[in-house]
């Protein structure tokens, strides 16, 4: 496919202490490219995550949910083309049948190998492609990057996504890097896609659990694509301890507060670029709403915005159409001023105080839509709140890419 106008370089991520990638090909589709991932970790690493909240989720993520409690992990392993979502007592085999060879593989509990699947809802997941594709990766640990893993995890991504920060623990440097795959089904619900951030930083499960729900808060529960929650939305987190910090057992430890910041950003990275590579899209859109009643209102109110598909067709055609994002604010079903109400497009203000501002020139804010990367701002007038959601634009290769998705 063609690569997203919005996408960006992947960066340069150097091998992690105390994990190993390999990738291979399973044959999910029919196609010769890598589609089965995992990521081995050295005993003792920690683990956290963020699941779907869909009620038809796949057997992957209720096998993460259970294992989760455990803490600890040894591999994640990532299929890529088929999500074996909804597909039964046969589905639910096939997970387990390949997370228990990945145990076997690595010698490790079957507790603590996770998994996740992206692609085709309602195709069971070939038990016997997904043996021999963990046994391939397997074989291949240690022989594959950091790229080679985004675009092993993808499906109708058109960009490699990845991410990497580091940080100050005391006198210990730490290092956070995760890819993502993410392109259409995004809508915020806990997570929004398939993404594995790996540290080298020492950290307990709890602390890293409480890190991650505050990030996901933040960042990829902020994004949408088209309002559709997959049914597969999984996110983990891993730290290796290979660092040799002090280790985070909560907020109060020393440094916690640095690796926080680290964490909030990987992410807040990694979900943008997801909705940079949204299905069809040709612009960015940042929403920032501010004088709702509380946050929780603003990020309702803002997601409104994101999720019309008036408001995302005006922005596609470069039309600065502000009353569809009256109607917006308006249907979110919080409390809202007419009277008080003000919206901006970039750095110009198109109505305030109910109405069209005197004097109001188009042209500024025809040329802000003209380019790639667009923010709407509007203020409620009535508190405090305040949210910032991402999204993009719809255009027709949205349809394009959906309608012929299964072919």
């Amino acid at each position: 496919m063609t690569v997203s106008p919005l996408a960006r370089p992947f960066p340069d991520i150097a091998a992690i202490s105390g994990v190993r990638i390999g990738t291979a090909t399973a044959g999910y589709k029919a196609w010769t490219r890598n589609d089965v991932t995992l990521f081995a970790f050295d005993p003792g690493t920690s683990v956290a995550g963020v699941l779907t909240r869909s009620r038809c989720p796949s057997p992957e993520v209720e096998l993460c949910r259970t294992r989760l409690a455990n803490g600890t992990a040894r591999a994640v392993v990532i299929n890529a083309g088929n999500s074996n979502a909804f597909t039964g007592l046969t589905g639910r085999q096939a997970a387990a049948a390949q997370t228990a060879h990945a145990a076997a593989l690595l010698g490790c509990d079957v507790g603590a190998v996770f998994a996740a699947s992206t692609g085709v809802i309602g195709v069971p997941l070939p038990q016997d492609k997904a043996v021999a594709g963990v046994e391939a990766a397997f074989a291949a640990l240690g022989s594959a990057s950091w790229h080679d893993a985004a675009n092993a995890i993808g499906t109708t991504d058109t960009f490699a996504k990845g991410a990497i920060v580091t940080a100050m623990i005391g006198a210990t440097r730490v290092t956070l890097a995760g890819v993502i795959k993410g392109s259409g089904m995004i809508a915020p619900d806990m997570a929004t896609m398939l993404g594995f951030i790996v540290t080298d930083a020492k950290v307990a499960p709890t602390f890293l659990q409480a890190a991650l729900s505050a990030a996901n808060a933040r960042s990829f529960s902020c994004i949408t694509v088209d309002g559709d929650t997959s049914t597969s939305d999984t996110v983990l987190a891993f730290a290796t301890g290979a660092a040799g910090n002090a280790e985070l057992t909560d907020a109060r430890s020393a440094g916690a507060d640095a690796f926080a910041a680290a964490l909030a950003d990987v992410c807040g990275q990694l979900a943008r670029l997801v909705v940079r590579d949204g299905e069809g899209a040709s612009k960015f859109i940042a929403i920032a709403v501010d004088g709702a009643e509380d946050d929780r209102a603003a990020r309702v109110i803002a997601l409104s915005i994101a999720n019309s598909p008036l408001v995302k067709t005006a922005i596609a055609g470069g039309d600065a159409n502000w009353g569809r994002v009256v109607m917006a604010v308006g249907k979110a079903g919080e409390a809202a001023d007419r009277d008080r109400l003000a919206i901006r497009f970039g750095n110009t203000e198109v109505a305030a105080n109910g109405m069209v501002v005197p004097g109001y020139d188009e042209a500024p804010v025809a040329a802000h839509l003209a380019g790639q990367d667009i923010e709407i701002g509007v203020d409620i007038g009535l508190g405090q709140g305040r949210a910032r959601v991402w999204t993009c634009d719809l255009t027709h290769g949205y349809i394009s890419i959906n309608a012929d998705y299964r072919s």
